[in-house]
């Protein structure tokens, strides 16, 4: 699998970023989480302007070696020409749920994470580019290597298929 340059989507909670830090240190590549495109902070609640979004991505996938990683697919659709490699982390709606309530350290009532609970939860049924059905035909439609990971010992089996690779989940 020609791993040069990497587009790993999937649900928030999949473990997107857990799997493009390590495959970025594998590869000594720049790894760029798509939060930081889309989201003007850290924050996440205040959009970067699609222009301008899209204007950045391209400059990231312009590199000769990287790993891109997010959930947003209406910009992947806009690099996936560049792309030598697809992952597709289709982890279910409960685990992808159940992993951000793991790595968040926020109050229960926290409105920004219910929210985000609630948007992961509906993965699957979600219709915009960021859902199941948008990812199904980004993944279809790659005409370089690709592989659909299930779960967190697939993903973990994935990168110990890569040379001199002793990472664990």
């Amino acid at each position: 699998m020609n791993l040069t340059r990497t587009l790993i989507i999937g649900n928030s909670g999949a473990g997107k970023s857990w799997l493009a830090k390590r495959l970025a240190e594998h590869l000594h590549a720049p790894w760029t989480d798509l939060d930081r495109v889309h989201w003007e902070s850290d924050e996440c609640s205040i959009a970067r302007a699609r222009p301008e979004a899209l204007g950045m991505a391209r400059v990231l996938a312009d590199d000769e070696c990287w790993v891109i990683e997010g959930v947003y697919g209406w910009i992947v659709s806009e690099l996936i020409h560049r792309a030598t490699a697809l992952v597709w982390l289709c982890v279910d709606d409960e685990r992808c749920v159940a992993n951000i309530r793991q790595r968040e350290n926020r109050r229960d009532d926290d409105e920004r994470l219910i929210a985000l609970l609630e948007w992961a939860g509906s993965y699957l049924d979600r219709e915009d580019s960021s859902g199941f059905s948008a990812h199904r035909q980004l993944f279809e439609g790659f005409s370089g290597s690709k592989i659909r990971l299930m779960d967190r010992s697939e993903i973990t089996a994935f990168l110990n298929t890569l040379p001199d690779s002793s990472h664990g989940f």
